[in-house]
């Protein structure tokens, strides 16, 4: 069996196949830190963390990164607005943000570079497009001569012309082309800013995932990925600046996850309707969401609401009534019997079932359906008067098997009372040094655990809830 992804670039499924055998590289844009993450920030954290795993679980090594923009105009006015340092209001949620993609599940990049930290990379990656004359600077910024570059338009599948149509020239800006885009600002006055060739500025948001995918990928990578809404022009002008510093293909493969509406109306900080990861996992268990952001495949649109979230807590509670029901039937079990070998063979049917779910465009909808076909047989054997050990350690490891790429787990975690308390001292001495993101976290992970906390003047105390 083969891996067949649906390419952006192509606007079709192609056969993947790896610039150097058994190696992925693979760039995913990450969130600009000056807030926590909402679910549209969660989904192509999930999505592609899922990717990864099943690249892996194929036998690929991956070499997997995923950036912070720490600076940018919504850290700058998040800074005005709280009177604190741009520095640190990005380290504060770039904490935030692995502690909130962690309990969905998601391992941390190889690397998750920072813009502020290969600003000599970005600035170096600027000059030499000028060099060849695919940049101009203009008072102190630093634009990107779109029609110099003659694929421009090859994601996104439009044409130049119908780009200019709607492409303004704003107040306060001197390029030369409506079309043209900045690859560096010149700084404002008790702005953050960075020396550089053209005088104190910062990077435009483009340029930074150009710079940083080279720096740490290569000049060429095999998958790079994120929403939708990145297809243009972000994607559109990275591969425009990588591809005229190289004259290489930036990327082989483009993919992008689908957009997030909420009660089916579409997710928009405007209209004031995000829901924020932090506030979610304070009411469900974290598996929940990335169970439920896994049910739909990743291209299509996904509807948020709480009613959808109750429907798939109950039906995650389903496939972990079926697991905990073949542990129990394991203390029992006998050895293997002649009968029980087509039991083995279905286990084998829906391996196989699962593989072909996520070799097709690494549909998870279908594979998680695989997960629940290997519940109702795992049921029906249950019903059996005599079990084998051997047929039910062979449903609990394919289980184990298809939830590990997944990203979740569907055993119930007992937490021994010495990790109770470590979690509690970690939570109390977050709470002395005001990092409230931190204690709210433990709170939460403690609680989806049944692990009640009262905070009384002697003290933190703690109790088991009742089952």
């Amino acid at each position: 069996m083969t891996i067949v992804l649906y390419n952006t670039l192509t606007r079709k499924k192609e056969q993947f196949i790896p610039l150097e055998e058994g190696k992925v590289k693979m760039y995913v844009c990450g969130p600009t830190v000056y807030n926590y993450i909402h679910i549209g920030n969660a989904r192509p954290a999930i999505v592609y963390d899922t990717v990864r795993k099943y690249l892996e679980y194929r036998g690929y090594d991956v070499h997997y990164i995923s950036n912070f923009t720490d600076v940018d105009d919504k850290l700058i006015k998040a800074a005005e607005e709280l009177g604190e340092e741009v520095p640190v209001i990005a380290e504060r949620f770039i904490k935030a943000y692995f502690e909130d993609v962690g309990s969905l599940g998601c391992s941390k990049a190889d690397c998750h570079p920072r813009v502020t930290e290969n600003m000599d990379d970005i600035i170096d990656f600027i000059k030499t497009l000028i060099e060849k004359g695919y940049a101009y600077e203009a008072d102190g910024d630093v634009y990107y001569k779109t029609r110099s570059f003659a694929g421009y338009g090859k994601l996104s599948h439009q044409s130049i012309d119908e780009l200019r149509s709607g492409a303004r020239i704003q107040i306060g800006e001197k390029k030369e082309d409506a079309l043209d885009f900045a690859l560096w600002k010149a700084a404002k006055e008790n702005e953050i800013s960075w020396d550089s060739p053209w005088g104190k500025g910062r990077p435009g948001w483009h340029i930074e995932c150009s710079a940083m995918a080279r720096k740490y990928l290569g000049d060429s990578i095999d998958i790079h990925a994120g929403g939708q809404d990145l297809t243009f022009p972000h994607h559109e002008n990275e591969i425009a600046q990588s591809e005229a510093l190289t004259g290489k293909t930036f990327a082989k493969y483009w993919l992008h996850n689908g957009y997030i509406n909420i009660d089916n109306e579409k997710m928009s900080k405007s209209l004031g309707n995000f829901v924020l990861v932090h506030e979610i996992i304070k009411e469900y268990d974290p598996k929940v969401l990335r169970f439920f952001m896994l049910s739909v495949h990743y291209r299509h649109p996904i509807n948020y609401s709480v009613d959808l979230l109750e429907n798939t807590k109950n039906a995650f509670d389903r496939l972990k009534t079926a697991y905990g029901n073949l542990q129990y039937r394991l203390k029992s079990s006998t050895n293997l019997t002649e009968e029980d070998s087509k039991w083995l063979e279905k286990i084998a049917e829906q391996r196989t079932a699962f593989e072909t779910a996520m070799d097709d465009d690494f549909n998870t909808a279908n594979a998680i359906s695989v997960l629940f076909d290997l519940a109702k047989h795992a049921n029906y054997y249950l019903q059996e008067k005599t079990t084998a050990e051997h047929v039910i350690k062979a449903f609990l490891h394919l289980f184990d098997e298809i939830c590990s790429v997944l990203g979740f787990s569907l055993q119930e975690q007992e937490l021994l009372n010495q990790d109770i308390e470590e979690l509690i001292e970690k939570r109390n001495e977050a709470r002395r040094n005001r990092d409230f993101a931190t204690s709210d976290n433990i709170r939460d992970q403690l609680k989806s655990m049944n692990i009640i906390l009262e905070d009384t003047p002697q003290g933190t105390r703690w109790k088991r809830g009742e089952s």
